[in-house]
Order: C-alpha cells, then structure tokens, then sequence
C-alpha cells in the first residue's frame, strides 16, 4: 500500500504524473513500479486530474540530439557495438515509460473502462522492468544510460497526437512498437551469433512482452473507434498516413503481428 507522503499520489492520473515529473531514469522506473503496484492493489481512484507535462523530465545526460545528428549504429558484435544496441535501446524504453503514463493521465477519464487502465498499467509496469534489465546489461558490460548520446525524436509522436486519443493509439502501440515486433528477433539472432546469450534473453523478454503492448493497443483502438462510428481500418489507416512521419517499411513480421491481433490487411495496403 502507498505510505503517508508517497509521491506516487492519490489517484491513477497524479501517479502517472508523478513518473512523468521524475527525471533520474532509475527513479523514473521505481516510480513506475510503484504505481503499477498501488494501482493493482487498489489505493488509486480514477479521477480526471491535471493536464500531464507537455514533455516529461529527463536527465542532463544523454546528451539530446535530432535524429539526423545521431552517428550511424553499425551491425556486428563487438562490445561498444552492442554498448551502442543496448543504450539505444534504453532510450526507447525510458520513453515508453512515460508515453504509457501520459497516455493514462492525458486521456483517462473515470468513465473509462476499468480494463483500459488495467492494460496501460501493465504496460508502464512491463516497460520500467524493459529499462531496467537494459540499463543492468550495460553495467555488466562496463556502460551506462546516458553515456552515448540519443535521439529527441521519440516524443515527437505524443506531442502531436497530444489531442486524440485515436491518433496516439494510431501510431505509439500500432506503429511504433509494431515495428519493434519486426525488427527484435533479427536482434535476437545477431546477440546469439556474436554467444551473448545474456543481452539474447533481455531482447526476448522484451519481445514477448510487446507483443502483448501491440495487441492492447489493437484492442483499445478497436473498441474506441468503433465507438465514435468508424471503421477500425480505415480509420487507423488515415490517422497513421496523418500523423506518422514516415513510412511503413517491410519487411514485417506478419506471425508476431498477428500474434497482437493486428491483421496483415491493416498495414499491408499503406506500407511503402
């Protein structure tokens, strides 16, 4: 149960704004825990709060940089190879925290199913745990977050879809990490090559696990467009050629996709 002064809050949406606020990535990822934890537990009500941070907050390092500044990540095994795989991939992960939060705290309302709740706080949970083995892989291999530089690019995709619920389900959960479903294994097979089975199992648990993030958000889509009158589909198809800057590239991986309810006919007809 949450202790007298616990900052994680006394509602879902103040808990989740509490994870937003915390900048120490380690601190981020306890936080997150901790309200994933009261949430389960029941000492969190569901009530509309305030407005979430238009960004979240973020260590002094890594150092922030535009994409197109970022150096080139190189395949192959060597260990500052895989520092580089490993750190990039933390970044990612610190910004699925706080992109699950702030989809809990920005769009739900006390008239939103419980089960909504239920999924996207399984997914910050799942996606703390996803950060945290990441950042302890790097330690075993003499690195840390915040060591190289990343990308400031990843929370662009919540600042424009800051406004529609449908359009942050659109890209985050169904394009964003849709493509980590088609990308990981390739990952996987390459750690496994180089025999480092250590970063080989964090990938895999981080694999499985989205595809259950992939298929929340199928799920969560589906219902509430159909709710507003659309059809799924179509309706998912014109918000991702709206606001996804960039293109659906193959190859996919259709098994895994499919596996996370999202049906080849989704995304076939708008992949470049």
């Amino acid at each position: 149960m949450i202790a007298v002064g616990d900052p994680v809050g006394v509602t879902l949406g103040e808990a989740a704004i509490g994870v937003l606020e915390t900048a120490d990535p380690s601190a981020k990822a306890a936080a997150s825990h901790r309200a994933a934890a009261a949430w389960r537990e029941g000492a969190l009500s569901v009530a509309a709060g305030r407005r979430p941070p238009d960004r979240p907050a973020r260590p002094e390092r890594p150092e922030l940089l535009l994409p197109k500044e970022m150096p080139k990540r190189k395949a192959g095994g060597s260990t500052a190879k895989r520092i580089a795989l490993l750190h990039a991939l933390a970044h990612i992960e610190l910004n699925a925290i706080d992109l699950a939060w702030d989809l809990i705290a920005r769009f739900g309302m006390p008239e939103t199913p419980r089960a909504f709740f239920d999924d996207w706080v399984t997914v910050a949970d799942e996606e703390a745990l996803h950060f945290e083995l990441l950042a302890a892989r790097l330690g075993e291999l003499g690195a840390a977050y915040g060591d190289l530089p990343a990308h400031d690019g990843l929370w662009q995709a919540a600042e424009e879809t800051a406004e529609d619920l449908l359009a942050r389900l659109a890209v985050v959960p169904l394009v964003l990490e849709a493509r980590g479903l088609d990308v990981t294994p390739g990952m996987i097979a390459e750690m496994k090559r180089c025999d480092d089975s250590a970063t080989a199992a964090v990938l895999e648990r981080i694999y499985r696990d989205e595809i259950g993030h992939v298929a929340a958000g199928m799920r969560w889509f589906d219902a509430f467009a159909r709710a507003d009158g659309y059809e799924p589909k179509a309706k998912w198809q014109e918000l991702v050629r709206r606001y996804f800057r960039g293109a659906l590239k193959p190859p996919f991986n259709d098994a895994a996709r499919q596996s996370a309810l999202m049906p080849a006919d989704f995304y076939l007809p708008i992949a470049s």
